[in-house]
């Protein structure tokens, strides 16, 4: 299921640094990250979809170079999205 207007701007409000933000790096890893979790259960049932599948991929790679960006511009903000969104352990 895709990512409704409404989870869109709740995320977008959850993460963002300040009152205007719509496009840090924090929200776009929390964009990402929803568009990911729904492509995962979009594959549970459609498990030959390999053009989609190359899709995520590409949202994943994207996905880890703007965390690796914040890791390298901002550690703590970092560890706070990847806190946040629950990624890695």
């Amino acid at each position: 299921m895709p990512v409704t207007r409404e989870s869109r701007s709740t995320l977008i409000e959850r993460f963002r640094t300040h009152p205007k933000d719509t496009g840090s790096s924090d929200v776009q890893v929390a964009l990402l990250s929803e568009r990911i979790a729904s492509l995962n259960e979009h594959f549970r049932s459609h498990r030959k979809d390999h053009a989609s599948r190359r899709g995520l991929l590409l949202m994943v790679g994207k996905r880890k170079r703007l965390l690796e960006y914040l890791k390298r511009r901002n550690p703590e903000r970092y560890q706070q999205v990847i806190e946040r969104l629950g990624l890695r352990k």
